[in-house]
C-alpha cells in the first residue's frame, strides 16, 4: 500500500496534507471517545501494542511489489477488533513513521499519503461495524461473514486510496491503469487470508476471556457495548 517515490510530484502532494489532517481529526475524536470509556493509560497501552504490531507486519511479514505499490499484510481489521479504532489508528500512523524514520527513509515524503491510505479505511471499518454488529454483541461472538465484511471494507479502502493516488499523480494512461489493476488483483490474496486470521484471533480471545478483558485490549472484545 506504500505510494512509491515519484508517483505523485511535490506540487500535487499538497493534497495529502489535507487528507491526512482529516484522518488526524477522526483519530482525535475517536481517542476522546475511547478515553471517556477507559482512560489515557489504557489508550496508551493499546496504541503502543498496535504500533509494535504494525512495525512487525510491515517489516517481518512477506511483502512484494505489484503494479503501483506493494502488497502488505496490514491486518487493519485485526488491530481494530483487538484495540479499537483510536489505538489502531495511532498505532498504524506511528508504525508507519518509525518505518520511514529508521528503516525506509525513501518513504518519508509520501508519509501523509500513506497515512491517509491506512487510516480512512480503518474508520470505514468502524462505520460498517456500527451497522452490521448489534450493540450487545462482543467481538468474540462475531460470525465469519461479519469478520469478512470488516476485512473486505479495509482492503477495498486500501486499494481505492492507492488507485486514487496513482491516478491523481500519473493520470489514466493504459500503462498506469494496468499497474493499478495488477495491484488490485494481487490484493485479493490479502482479502482471502486476513479474515481467517481475524476469526482465529477472536477464537483465542473467546477461549481466554479473562486475559482478553485486560486494559491492553478494547473492552468491546469480550463485553457488550
Amino acid at each position: 500500500m506504500h505510494i512509491e517515490p515519484g508517483v505523485v510530484n511535490e506540487v500535487k502532494m499538497a493534497l495529502s496534507y489535507a487528507t491526512a489532517a482529516g484522518a488526524t481529526g477522526l483519530t482525535i475524536k475517536s481517542a476522546i471517545d475511547t478515553m471517556r470509556q477507559s482512560n489515557i493509560a489504557a489508550l496508551a497501552l493499546r496504541f503502543i501494542m498496535a504500533t509494535l504490531l504494525t512495525v512487525f507486519f510491515f517489516e517481518v511479514l512477506p511483502k512484494f511489489p505489484v503494479g503501483v505499490s506493494e502488497v502488505h499484510f496490514i491486518f487493519g481489521s485485526t488491530l481494530f477488533l483487538l484495540f479499537g479504532a483510536a489505538p489502531a489508528a495511532i498505532g498504524l500512523a506511528a508504525g508507519l513513521a518509525i518505518q520511514g524514520l529508521f528503516l525506509a527513509p525513501a518513504d518519508l515524503p509520501q508519509y501523509f499519503m500513506n497515512t491517509t491510505t491506512l487510516l480512512f479505511p480503518l474508520f470505514a471499518i468502524s462505520w460498517v461495524a456500527g451497522r452490521i454488529i448489534a450493540p450487545n454483541t462482543p467481538y468474540v461472538d462475531l460470525t465469519y461473514t461479519q469478520v469478512l465484511k470488516l476485512s473486505a471494507t479495509y482492503q477495498t479502502g486500501i486499494v481505492a486510496w492507492v488507485a486514487f493516488w496513482a491516478f491523481y499523480g500519473q493520470g489514466f494512461s493504459a500503462e498506469n491503469i494496468s499497474a493499478v489493476t495488477s495491484f488490485g488483483v494481487a490484493y485479493l490474496s490479502v482479502i482471502l487470508i486476513e479474515p481467517a486470521v481475524d476469526v482465529a484471533v477472536l477464537a483465542i480471545a473467546k477461549m481466554r476471556r479473562g486475559m482478553a478483558s485486560s486494559r491492553l485490549l478494547t473492552p468491546r472484545l469480550t463485553q457488550v457495548a
